[in-house]
């Protein structure tokens, strides 16, 4: 009888590509053209910029492209500070069952594996789905007991990396089993540290490249305990795990990549996204002006977990964190964008004065199931005169309950990438290849725009 780490990595090594939808090849395309929009605006961000600058003095062998810094590291290491770029400006795409950021390890995994070992645009999608769908499974099977317990993502999403970087390795079951044995002895993260400090993206980069390094190992006949997952004691007995049977129930019948990510299309924690939204059409429907507001309702299934932050955020961390925020800022702006993260934002008094009006549903209706970000909220905004306008949204734009759309994808990029440093012409042609990925036949085009954007010198030069 296999393990579960054996059924696992047999499923992931052995899909053949036919088996892999078209949709959920799409959808990993979005999640990459997203992943490097979020890290582009992230390599500014200071938490980012000092893990880079170690990795490059370091150095090492010269394996896989730093983004948009004109400078190559190990392959572990570019992982590791291309996930954190991107996980640092809260713009990576989420996992609407526990909010972690799997599309940033599985997309940050495989452009440099896919660089390293020249392997198509087509073999790094579906490393990217396989390696979704893995860390996938083992976080729905840890949610929530280990954000009870008080462990971050991280610990799931180890496995994305893992699993991809052994895909595109060509690793054999047994081996690819071995690195998963290797990825859950290896990775830790404290859940309160990623919400109140940039220890989030640290998380994150620890996570791509332990994953990385797991396959690596495993690759070259390092061997793991097989059954660490289930065994007691084992990893997910120490998570706080449970519905461990449904781990590897149904492979293959549909895709996670395709039911449970959501791109996000404002920065910013995923399960807020939602009741934004509705404060933003309540705040429309109502033609609300923030003088008159008399006080804002907020009914929201977050509330079930106690992750609501404070009002008044002034840095990015706290803003990001802040659900007084982002439904004032939604209110007033009648939209939550890009530019909400700003410090001007945080501080303008319109905003500041309806986050001291905002207040809690005491009996916010019951979760339907053990996944809390995933069910969205609402907001009733009461106004001085006695009218009062109410709007609800169950999962918010971008979310694969609602669908993707490219045009948002597109806009996103588009905002965002010039935040690296390219000019419109290298935006419009690295989007075009994107949206073309599964065409190519060698990434190298990609990396050569991303390697080093207009008017930028090599690290050191």
């Amino acid at each position: 009888m296999p393990v579960l780490s054996e059924t696992l990595a047999r499923f992931a090594a052995e899909t053949s590509a036919e088996a892999i939808s078209a949709l959920a090849m799409e959808r990993a395309k979005m999640s990459l053209a997203s992943t490097l929009a979020s890290s582009a605006m992230g390599q500014d961000i200071s938490s980012a910029r000092i893990v880079r600058n170690l990795e490059l003095e370091d150095g090492g062998a010269a394996q896989a492209t730093v983004w948009f810094q004109g400078a190559r590291l190990p392959l572990s290491r570019a992982v590791r500070v291309n996930a954190m770029a991107s996980d640092a400006a809260a713009s990576d795409d989420s996992d609407m069952r526990s909010i972690a950021h799997i599309g940033t390890i599985v997309s940050s995994t495989a452009l440099a594996l896919g660089e390293y070992t020249g392997k198509s645009g087509a073999e790094l999608l579906r490393a990217m789905v396989l390696g979704y769908e893995i860390a996938g499974r083992i976080d729905e099977a840890l949610t929530p007991g280990r954000m009870q317990r008080g462990f971050h993502g991280s610990v799931s999403t180890v496995f994305g990396a893992a699993v991809t970087a052994a895909r595109l390795l060509d690793l054999d079951a047994k081996r690819m089993a071995h690195a998963i044995s290797l990825a859950a002895t290896s990775i830790g993260g404290m859940a309160i540290a990623a919400d109140t400090s940039c220890a989030r993206e640290y998380h994150a980069g620890n996570a791509a490249m332990i994953g990385v390094q797991a396959s690596l190992a495993a690759m070259r006949g390092y061997e793991g305990e097989l059954a660490v997952l289930e065994s007691p004691r084992g990893f997910l007995s120490a998570m706080n795990g449970q519905a461990f049977d449904d781990i590897a129930k149904d492979l293959g019948k549909d895709w996670d990549v395709v039911t449970d990510m959501a791109i996000k299309l404002m920065p910013g924690a995923h399960p807020f996204h939602a009741t934004a939204e509705a404060a933003a059409d309540a705040a429309m429907a109502g033609n609300v002006s923030p003088s008159d507001i008399e006080r804002v309702t907020i009914s929201s299934a977050v509330q079930w977990t106690n992750f609501k932050g404070e009002p008044h955020p002034r840095n990015l961390v706290d803003a990001a964190h802040s659900l007084f925020y982002f439904v004032a800022a939604s209110i007033v702006e009648r939209k939550f964008d890009w530019d909400a993260m700003t410090a001007a934002k945080m501080r303008d008094p319109v905003i500041g004065a309806v986050q001291d009006r905002i207040v809690f549903d005491p009996d916010p209706p019951p979760l339907p199931d053990r996944f809390p970000h995933r069910h969205g909220g609402s907001v009733a905004i009461l106004l001085k005169d006695g009218r009062e306008f109410v709007s609800t949204c169950r999962a918010p734009r971008g979310s694969g309950a609602r669908g993707i759309d490219w045009k948002d994808i597109d806009a996103k990029y588009r905002r965002l990438a010039p935040m690296s440093g390219m000019n419109p012409e290298q935006v419009e042609a690295s989007l075009g290849l994107l949206r073309n990925f599964d065409e190519l036949q060698d990434v190298g085009e990609l990396m050569e725009i991303l390697a080093r954007p207009r008017g930028q010198t090599p690290y050191g030069a």
